[in-house]
């Protein structure tokens, strides 16, 4: 299944580049036609399309290598690398179509063949959005961070042509070559955000920041699979390597239990939680015993050293697993 997902990964790494490619040839056309500088920013960012797919094959091809003895977590973390080289690459290009634009605005010049051009971009913005489609469901389903950041900056350059294109219409209708700096210069304001966006994900992921989803994944995996003798889960850590997740966690367990039967109980417990857990992961497990600290938080029956009558039990929730322990109710 593993060597599946990668297969998928790579394939949707490869149709991303020969689609960036069809795709910079029609916008390059475009602006050849009409000498529209928002034509030209919008070719500018396909530019870094065509780039940082490229890169995209490169990485997925090589965090889809199995662990070994230099990389006990996997490769996954060059994902968040290739995220971070996308998100800078976007950045320049915010930057350089903000200079294109308010260039422009200062010496405007006549526009060209603006059907022709606008034609071409509509024909562009068709792969794009089936492009861009793809890249997010593959990503998510296959947990790929380069996948899901190169989907979201083809959706991004979607939403940009759109705006090109009902700006070009109007220029069109009106004269107005002023309209074509302005959708230039917020075409760079757009891609200021995605980049950031982007670039705030990928350090994240490489600082292992704490993840609201994958934790809150995390905590419905545990209630899902609690079993009697699971008390109390805590100070539950991560360690983020693209798709694969290792993960640190303090487990209350009755203290009469032994070594060996504790251990056979969390191999099982174990292999359920992440057999639910929405990525690739392992668990491993500090053992707290309890010492009748928790015992109205206990269902355990027949308990010999019970200090205290049950109570209830305390859902599992994300805000409260990254936190120590919290004893009695």
């Amino acid at each position: 299944m593993e060597n599946t997902a990668n297969q998928i990964k790579i394939r949707a790494a490869l149709i991303t580049i020969i689609a960036s490619f069809v795709v910079l040839t029609l916008k390059t056309w475009a602006y050849y036609l009409s000498g529209s500088t928002a034509l030209f920013s919008d070719a500018l960012e396909t530019v870094i399309n065509v780039i940082t797919a490229f890169v995209g094959l490169f990485v997925v091809r090589y965090v889809s290598q199995p662990k070994d003895a230099d990389h006990p977590y996997g490769h996954g973390k060059a994902e968040y690398f290739s995220s971070a080289f996308e998100g800078g690459l976007i950045l320049f290009a915010a930057l350089t179509i903000a200079y294109e634009s308010i260039s422009t605005f200062l010496n405007p010049s006549a526009l060209r063949d603006v059907d022709q051009g606008l034609f071409f971009t509509f024909l562009a913005t068709v792969v794009n959005l089936t492009v861009g489609l793809y890249l997010k469901k593959v990503g998510k389903e296959k947990k790929s961070i380069a996948l899901q950041a190169s989907g979201e900056h083809v959706m991004s350059d979607v939403v940009t042509t759109v705006g090109v294109f009902a700006g070009l219409i109007i220029v069109r209708w009106t004269g107005w070559l002023w309209m074509d700096a302005a959708i230039a210069f917020a075409i760079s304001v757009h891609l200021f955000f995605v980049s950031w966006k982007i670039l705030r994900t990928s350090i994240s992921g490489l600082t292992d920041e704490i993840d609201n989803e994958s934790l809150h994944s995390f905590a419905e995996a545990l209630e899902r699979h609690r079993l009697a003798g699971v008390i109390d889960v805590h100070q539950v850590r991560s360690i983020r390597s693209g798709s694969f997740h290792h993960i640190d966690a303090h487990i209350v367990i009755p203290e009469f239990w032994d070594i060996a039967s504790a251990h056979i109980f969390l191999d099982q417990f174990e292999d359920h939680v992440v057999e639910t857990y929405p990525y690739d992961a392992e668990i491993a497990f500090h053992l707290d015993p309890c010492q009748k600290k928790f015992c109205s938080r206990c269902a355990l029956e027949k308990c010999p050293v019970r200090a205290k009558p049950f109570k209830s039990l305390k859902k599992f929730e994300m805000n409260d697993l990254v936190k120590g322990p919290q004893y009695d109710l």
